[in-house]
């Protein structure tokens, strides 16, 4: 097997921050495989955080979380850039490894093990994986996907890669994939670590929202579950991910990011970083009440949690701000 990283799925430990105990073990696809991938590369994926105190609402779901790619190369060298998927995927993938690079591509959950339970062998899903691990012959697949590191062989190999269209399928549009260029440059460390990821919480902080995004939500909060109740099982799960499965684990990865400034020498940060944990705690709340509500119809009061994420919203961006939006005005 050509691999980049010699692991083994049966002990891989993934990163803290996607520990078990944590209120959102699971945000999406490409977040989470971006957290493992950085882990296994040796850099800390703490510093790349600050992103995510710049989610908004934005209409009928929420910001989208994702590591902005420039983050990724300003801190740690790393540079990621879409591939032309002009031959069949597995040979593009076969090339890349060979230039000491994983490639993340779109693929269907259906043939990923990892989705037992949920959409493996059961529903065709789209999902995003990174692959650093591909045995031809053998037909076996080392992969990061979510919060783990797996492997799949056989038939979902087949499947992954599309090894039996027909030619009728010809005309299915190519998958998007992209590749990472690991150590384009060599990464930040220490101070310089640090200070490059307060520059760009200066300039997420700036593109953030200008007024409070959960005051915002929860005036239309009330028509949501209007167009939840009754709606299929599926219908909540899309609604779901789309909003709590964003704004939650975005703040919780908040939490983490402030925490890790702190560790590191900026102080004061600790109250920020549990107003923010308070958002994630109460997302996971205000999820659970609106399952419940969709399943049994049991009704509940939204507003007093939602109103409990604006405050600490208010509290949180308001004190980084002052300390740091614009490098605190260039000053």
């Amino acid at each position: 097997m050509r691999q980049l990283w010699s692991l083994d799925p049966m002990t891989y430990a993934c990163h803290p921050l996607r520990r078990n105990d944590c209120a959102w073990p699971e945000s999406n696809c490409y977040v989470d495989l971006w957290v493992e991938l950085l882990h296994t590369m040796g850099v800390d994926p703490r510093a790349a955080l600050a992103f995510t105190l710049a989610v908004d609402v934005e209409g009928d779901q929420w910001t989208f979380l994702k590591f902005p790619l420039a983050d990724l190369y300003g801190l740690y060298g790393v540079d990621v850039f879409e591939l032309n998927v002009w031959r069949p995927l597995i040979a593009h993938v076969e090339e890349q490894l060979a230039l000491g690079r994983p490639t993340l591509a779109e693929v269907d959950a259906f043939h990923l093990p990892d989705t037992s339970g949920t959409s493996y062998h059961t529903e065709h899903v789209k999902t995003t994986i990174a692959i650093q691990a591909l045995d031809t012959d053998g037909r076996r697949l080392g992969y990061f996907h979510n919060a783990g590191y797996y492997e799949l062989e056989g038939t979902d190999f087949i499947g992954v890669f599309r090894l039996q269209e027909r030619a009728t399928d010809e005309e299915r549009l190519p998958p998007y994939v992209e590749v990472a260029k690991l150590r384009a440059r060599p990464p930040l460390a220490g101070r310089a670590l640090v200070a490059e990821s307060l520059s760009l919480l200066s300039l997420h902080l700036d593109r953030g929202p200008q007024d409070n995004p959960f005051r915002r939500y929860g005036a239309r909060f009330s028509t949501d579950l209007e167009g939840l109740a009754g709606a299929p099982l599926r219908h909540f799960h899309g609604y779901a991910f789309a909003t709590f499965r964003q704004f939650g684990p975005a703040f919780e990865f908040a939490a983490a990011y402030l925490r890790w400034l702190e560790a590191n020498g900026e102080r004061g940060l600790e109250p920020m970083a549990a107003a923010c944990e308070l958002i994630a705690t109460a997302a996971k709340t205000l999820q659970l009440k609106t399952a419940r509500f969709v399943n049994t119809g049991r009704v509940f009061a939204p507003a007093p949690i939602i109103e409990s994420m604006a405050t600490a919203w208010d509290a949180t961006i308001a004190g980084l701000t002052a300390r740091y939006g614009a490098m605190a005005r260039q000053g």
